[in-house]
């Protein structure tokens, strides 16, 4: 009889053996317990589709400790959860589980830093997440996943099945203990009743001590299951050399308890186990409250990546087939029934229809669709059905890379974090400094209140709250700033955006829609109006610009060879042994060396375009745009926050005079290049304002990249999306000024938690000292520290008018 082979690794299993596993429904049979592990791993983690799309069997492992880690390093399951950066290095996304405060963020970045392979590690101590890029080469995911696990955390790749499973983990581990530290907090209490009262009015010494063991009893769960996270984030940082604030809470657990046992057993002194208790408990419901925070915020992150369908309808010549969204392929042809989620990003071949784009703008209203429009996946066909040719799918869409940009966002440190993260470690060397300090001071003087004074000043100055002033605040503005269509890609932006006193908008594409279309064309030479369009079109064919886009659809001549694209003047290219350019008038000129005819008299909001070859201009070509939605409000309520408004041009100066004068901005400049608008942003720096730049194409990058903060529309090009520090994905500017209000609201907020949390302990450490603060009252006053400053930033996430807020005087740089 043969052997039945191995469900893992195809190994023949053993006669008399029973290493059986449910898989998918069904029991499957195992050859050792390295394969059971390793199966136990890849079902218990969401990936039991790997056995469904292997193309081989997997590696016998040869132990079960490598085994459950070792399944990471299947290409596989890679696939899923691991980007290519380039050929050596890669990129995942974690969750971690374990962390409790932001010097944990601290201990995993030193700790993986000092890897070999390793080129970068950004940890998220809000989210619990980790951005981690290594050299696959030098470096594997199981070592480094071993790693962490060797430092006291739980790391897992980020899916769907991973955060539920680590969300649900965390929220019932943390209701047991909290639930533990309640009860046994009300118990312990009523019994510290009986003994208070027995202290005043007298008790045998019988029953007294009979009480301090039933405290002792009530307390002892308390202590080693509820706290026990406390003193396992402290062993693990002081093995890495770090001081995080669980250091100093666990000692006061540990001081209170001991003395409280000690006072027990010898039948002297007080006993405290009703105060180490509720000190548990409130440490315990500060943590839990912020958990539901982060959770909160997080799963409106996830709702998005959540919205595409699991299936999609291909059609195969006559054939329709439903297949799971994973295994199409671009190229493939689909059909999308009206109210139906578009499960990739496609064209429209057949059917015409509105869609909803809220997930990628923010916007509800619907857009009409038409055969040859794109549609991304995640947005929702609202009216006829549609067939759409698939062009990108998973992580090559639209919707994934918004998805990456927001979670690179939330691991990146912004510098307030960072500054706080610092403070936080020095100050519990401090309070651990003091706490010794005013042990010896007490033991000198009254040795019997010494263990207690101490207690009162170890948990009374726990820095929860400064370390979570900052991170809370930012979490929530992010979230909300995602809502209103904002995008944010760079941490810095926040702060920067609370700052500026210079808006800097280009013109094209930007200030208007920069979907122009052609008015008028004037010829110059004995080329028919057909014919000169045919040679434009061919020119522009390539390019990502605006202005390229209003030939669209026009049919060209031969191919284009030796294409050169002067940003911000125009484009020339040879074309049937000729050669020819469109642009500036100017650039034509200075390319060809010919005389520039007089420019034709254009409306405001036209802008003409000089068609050219060689020997002799051919022809003007006239084009219209419009102004982009909500463009003439932003100006004016940009205004009225106290901001200079700039508009800087690569356009004729009378267009652009023209455009300013028509919205009020403050300033303008036409004829602009890439390198001038560079340096007048620099100038301006100079001066010493900050400026935002709102661009959209190619030639705004490097100003883009020169400004202090800067913002790319959702339909800007790719080089310009990439560069910025932020997106707007609407389109419409009037979210500028409400995002500028809320980055401004978020600075203050910062203020008010890192202001709150420094007096709270500059006033209250002095007092516990003093003997004045007893331990019950100092676990209350740190626990309502951090609540204070989770409510307060939660203050940021109220929809409504934002407040308008005074900026500095003008800039006058030119």
């Amino acid at each position: 009889m043969t052997p039945q082979p191995c469900y893992h690794c195809g190994l023949p299993v053993p006669a008399g053996t029973d290493w059986t596993l449910e898989v998918e429904g069904k029991p499957q049979a195992m050859c050792c317990p390295g394969c059971l592990a390793v199966a136990t791993a890849i079902c218990d983690g969401g990936l039991a589709r790997f056995y469904q799309y292997r193309t081989k069997n997997a590696n016998r492992p040869e132990t079960s400790d490598q085994a459950s880690l070792a399944v990471y390093d299947l290409p596989e399951v890679q696939a899923d959860y691991v980007d290519v950066v380039n050929d050596t290095q890669r990129q995942i996304r974690l969750l971690i589980g374990g962390i409790t405060c932001t010097a944990c963020a601290w201990l995993i970045e030193n700790h993986l830093r000092k890897l070999p392979g390793m080129v970068d590690v950004r940890v998220n101590v809000t989210g619990h997440r980790a951005l981690i890029t290594w050299n696959s080469e030098l470096l594997k995911l199981s070592e480094l996943l071993g790693q962490l696990q060797q430092i006291g955390y739980d790391p897992r790749p980020v899916s769907d099945e991973a955060i539920r499973q680590l969300r649900d983990q965390e929220n019932r581990r943390f209701l047991q203990r909290l639930g533990i530290a309640g009860l046994g907090m009300m118990q312990a209490g009523m019994v510290a009743i009986g003994l208070y009262a027995g202290a005043f009015q007298g008790m045998e010494p019988e029953w007294q001590n009979f009480l301090r063991w039933v405290s002792f009893i009530i307390a002892l769960p308390v202590v080693l299951f509820s706290a026990y996270p406390f003193f396992k984030a402290a062993w693990y940082s002081l093995r890495q050399g770090h001081l995080i604030m669980d250091v100093p809470v666990s000692l006061a657990i540990i001081l209170g308890f001991s003395a409280s046992c000690w006072a027990t057993v010898t039948r002297t002194g007080e006993v405290y186990f009703d105060s180490i208790a509720m000190f548990i408990f409130f440490l315990l419901l500060g943590r839990y409250l912020e958990m539901r925070v982060r959770h909160r915020n997080d799963m409106r992150a996830e709702s998005l990546g959540q919205l595409l369908p699991v299936t999609a309808r291909r059609l195969n010549g006559d054939k329709e087939e439903t297949i799971p969204v994973k295994l199409l392929l671009p190229g493939n042809l689909i059909r999308v029934a009206a109210g139906e989620t578009i499960p990739c990003d496609g064209e429209i071949t057949e059917g015409v229809s509105s869609v909803i784009e809220a997930v990628l703008t923010g916007e509800q209203m619907p857009v009409g669709k038409s055969p040859g429009d794109a549609v991304s996946a995640g947005t929702v066909n609202s009216e006829n059905p549609l067939l759409v040719r698939v062009s990108a799918v998973g992580h090559q869409t639209r919707l994934s890379a918004i998805l990456q940009l927001v979670e690179k966002a939330r691991s990146d440190k912004p510098a307030t974090v960072a500054m706080a993260d610092r403070v936080a470690g020095y100050f519990v060397a401090a309070v651990l400094i003091i706490s010794a300090l005013v042990a010896f001071w007490w033991w000198q003087h009254q040795p019997e209140e010494a263990i207690w004074v101490v207690l009162s000043v170890l948990v009374v100055t726990c820095p929860c709250a400064l370390s979570l002033a900052t991170p809370a605040a930012i979490a929530v503005a992010t979230g909300e700033l995602r809502q209103r269509g904002f995008l944010i890609s760079r941490s810095r932006m926040l702060e920067v955006l609370s700052q500026v006193d210079r808006v800097v908008f280009d013109k094209t594409g930007t200030l208007t829609l920069g979907d122009l279309s052609i008015v008028r064309v004037i010829e110059l030479a004995d080329q028919k109006e057909s014919d000169v369009l045919a040679i434009a079109a061919t020119l522009e064919q390539d390019s990502r610009h605006p202005i390229a886009r209003a030939f669209a659809g026009i049919e060209v001549a031969e191919s284009a060879t030796d294409v050169v694209q002067e940003v911000g003047s125009g484009i020339s290219a040879t074309i049937e042994a000729n050669h020819f350019a469109i642009g500036q008038p100017d650039y034509i000129g200075r390319l060809f060396g010919l005389p520039v005819p007089a420019m034709p008299a254009v409306d405001a909001g036209q802008l003409p375009l000089l068609l050219a070859e060689q020997s002799r201009p051919l022809a003007w070509i006239i084009l219209q745009d419009q102004l982009r939605s909500g463009a003439a409000s932003a100006i004016q309520q940009l205004t009225a926050q106290g901001l200079g408004t700039v508009l800087l041009s690569g356009d004729r100066v009378a267009a652009v005079e023209n455009m300013a004068t028509k919205l009020g901005i403050q300033q303008w400049f036409g004829q602009q290049s890439p390198a001038a608008k560079l340096d007048w942003v620099n100038r301006c720096q100079q001066t010493g304002h900050r400026v935002l730049m709102v661009g959209d194409g190619i030639n705004d990058v490097p100003v883009l990249s020169g400004a202090d903060a800067s913002v790319a529309l959702g339909d800007a090009s790719d080089f310009a999306r990439i560069h910025a520090d932020s997106i707007l994905l609407s389109g419409n500017l009037n979210t500028l000024p409400e995002v500028i209000a809320l980055a401004r609201r978020t600075r203050q907020i910062i203020r008010q938690n890192l202001t709150w949390a420094l007096l709270y302990n500059l006033l209250a450490l002095p007092l516990a000292a003093a003997g004045m603060i007893p331990p019950w009252a100092a676990a209350i006053g740190m626990s309502a520290s951090s609540l204070l400053v989770v409510g307060n930033a939660l203050r940021l996430s109220r929809r409504g008018d934002l407040p308008i807020m005074c900026s500095q005087q003008p800039c006058y740089a030119t």
